[in-house]
């Protein structure tokens, strides 16, 4: 049998109890992971708002393809009825451009983390070379949208590869070797498929990819 013991305020008050305590267990974290990676307190939060916000902001580069005559559905009115009759248009092509959120700020931080640890950069290359490899491989690219690769991968496989090169200072190779590793294997790598996708606008780090750089950026180092 169900009984409700309590009113349903009570049970929503709960709820968002519920929620905020998850938050502040997710905030606490994320915190730990990135200063586990190098990068000190006061500035987590800083990059958190900037890879979050800066996740809507697209910066324009390039357009590349387009030209190509397509088929699209037009719709004509004539006395009051309506008539969908196919018509030849021309691709704009696809515009690529460059994901605040998903690449720069990954980016800033991973040359950020190598500056401050020089002694890492050798073993950083070897990582983001074995998981740049690793994600061209699982990348595939989706009609419409661009790249896209398996969320849960690219953290795993940053751990993993952190672990065999260096133990003791896992969390910021597997920073490094996770992030550079997505948008270079995934995207970069990628860029002339992007063209035949049909995609208005393609985004490094963005639609795809951004999942598998922002979680791998803290997955992977919490696991390493």
């Amino acid at each position: 049998m169900f009984h409700q013991t309590v009113t349903g305020f009570f049970v929503l008050i709960g709820l968002v109890l519920l929620g905020l305590l998850i938050f502040l267990i997710e905030v606490r974290a994320i915190t730990y992971a990135y200063e586990k990676a190098g990068i000190s307190h006061r500035y987590v939060f800083a990059v958190l708002l900037l890879s979050l916000l800066g996740s809507a902001v697209n910066i324009p580069l390039l357009r590349i393809g387009g030209g190509e005559p397509v088929v699209v559905s037009h719709v004509v009115r004539h006395h009051g009825l309506e008539y969908v009759v196919p018509m030849v248009a021309h691709s704009p092509g696809t515009l690529l451009a460059i994901n605040v959120g998903g690449a720069l700020v990954p980016a800033l931080v991973s040359i950020y983390l190598l500056v401050k640890m020089p002694d890492l950069i050798t073993k950083a290359l070897i990582g983001v070379a074995v998981m740049s490899i690793a994600m061209h491989a699982l990348a595939n690219p989706v009609q419409g949208v661009g790249i896209a690769v398996p969320t849960l991968a690219p953290p795993l496989l940053a751990a993993a590869i952190a672990l065999v090169l260096d133990r003791r200072h896992a969390p910021p190779l597997a920073y490094v070797s996770g992030t550079l590793g997505v948008l270079i294997g995934a995207d970069l790598s990628n860029i002339s498929a992007v063209a035949n996708l049909g995609a208005p606008i393609a985004s490094i780090g963005g639609a795809g990819t951004f999942d598998g750089v922002f979680l791998t950026g803290l997955l992977a180092v919490l696991l390493a």
